[in-house]
């Protein structure tokens, strides 16, 4: 009897983890389909408002800039509270940020709720949920499924992205039906308010993690502070370079420089999400061969190289097929750097190390919007794309120099 209850323990735990990664996952999804139709949406919302684009530009900042500040937050008393708590609260902020956006169009309005809300401009994961979800993620999978995990992780995310910057182009369906046109976009902020309600009742059902004061540490950092900072700065330059190039001034990029319309931005975002979203699984077989550094730096050099191209395009058409072979290799590093920081910390630190990587990040993205948006303004465009491309690839070279040697337990 005591045999069978034993061998009973490992099976319902396994159980309860694969519950807990399946309702992170759909939350996930319904996460990052608000952020795909947001992202496309928020530029046009605001030029039909009568803005330029340094305001977007500045929007997107203000944006980054508080998701910064929060998801430091995160990281500090991450530890201290059941993370299920933590993510339903972010829930209901994302609703409530859809609600503001359907309520407010005086620019300093909307400016207050991009820093204090969930207003995602890149169209990724820039967000408080990140480091709790990626801890629990962490916490539930076993030493050798790590990456893939976060690989199915970053694929939900990815295809469920696709699949929003698709529905971007439903305004055109609610003009047909007689809306105006910020009516039939403040109709999609409202369903963006909806997805956040649909997310906090997925992570309510989660399974409750007991928070043991014995186990908490001294500090939220401890034995891997030196390699937390160091990839934190390294993150932070390739987060500064991507901050030129996201999504919402790429789209900006397209309607000013080739008069792009809404529906082919949306088909155009959806097949660059889906191929960035299946590059996901081949990014973990690439790692089991050839390691996870290895794995981030020889797929995004190649991405970086697509992008400066771009910037140079003489038609649409090329721009376009180099933008998607950029998608289809530029997010491979995504779920390879989630793992490769979770493997190389210790478990009581994962949240925060997920944070104050995560936090540089979007702080040095913050920065580099605002800029952005002068260039596209002053230069057609191709300014911000060839920066964004030289300085990803210098932050791939020193992120071989510095870590290749560090290899998580699974590569040694």
């Amino acid at each position: 009897m005591t045999e069978t209850r034993r061998s009973l323990i490992p099976t319902r735990a396994l159980r309860h983890a694969g519950s807990s990664v399946s309702l992170l996952l759909a939350a996930r999804a319904c996460r990052d389909f608000g952020d795909g139709f947001v992202a496309v949406l928020l530029p046009l919302f605001l030029l039909r408002l009568g803005y330029t684009p340094l305001a977007v530009g500045a929007l997107a900042a203000a944006a980054l800039g508080g998701s910064a500040l929060l998801t430091m937050f995160v990281g500090v008393i991450g530890a201290r509270y059941d993370p299920r708590l933590l993510l339903i609260v972010a829930a209901g902020a994302m609703s409530l940020t859809g609600a503001a956006l359907v309520s407010f169009a005086a620019y300093p309005a909307l400016l207050l709720v991009a820093f204090f809300g969930t207003v995602n401009p890149s169209g990724g994961s820039a967000s408080p949920f990140v480091p709790i979800e990626h801890a629990a993620l962490a916490r539930e999978a076993a030493e050798t499924e790590r990456t893939s995990v976060f690989s199915r992780y970053s694929f939900v995310g990815a295809a469920a992205g696709a699949a929003g910057a698709m529905a971007a182009a439903s305004p055109d369906l609610f003009m047909r039906a007689g809306l105006g046109e910020l009516a039939a976009v403040r109709v999609m902020f409202a369903v963006y308010a909806a997805l956040g309600v649909a997310a906090g009742l997925l992570y309510a059902a989660m399974r409750r993690t007991p928070i043991r004061r014995d186990q908490q540490p001294a500090a939220a950092l401890g034995p891997s502070r030196g390699i937390v900072f160091r990839l934190a700065a390294l993150f932070s330059l390739d987060a500064f370079a991507g901050g030129f190039v996201v999504q919402s001034l790429l789209a900006l990029w397209l309607f000013e420089r080739f008069d792009l319309s809404l529906a082919s931005a949306s088909l155009f975002f959806f097949w660059s999400g889906l191929l960035s979203a299946f590059s996901f699984p081949v990014a973990t077989r690439l790692a089991a061969r050839f390691g996870l550094i290895n794995t981030m730096v020889f797929t995004h050099i190649p991405s970086s190289l697509c992008l400066i191209a771009a910037a140079f395009a003489p038609s649409l058409r090329i721009a376009l097929v180099l933008l998607l072979v950029r998608a289809a290799l530029s997010q491979m590093d995504v779920p390879t750097r989630s793992s490769y920081v979770m493997a190389v910390v210790t478990e009581p630190e994962r949240t925060a190390a997920a944070s104050f990587t995560a936090v540089p990040r979007s702080l040095a993205a913050s920065l580099s919007p605002a800029l952005a948006g002068a260039l596209f303004a002053a230069a057609g465009g191709a300014a911000p794309l060839v920066i964004c491309g030289v300085l990803k690839i210098v932050y791939d070279l020193l992120l071989l120099r510095q870590f290749r040697d560090i290899k998580p337990a699974a590569e040694r």
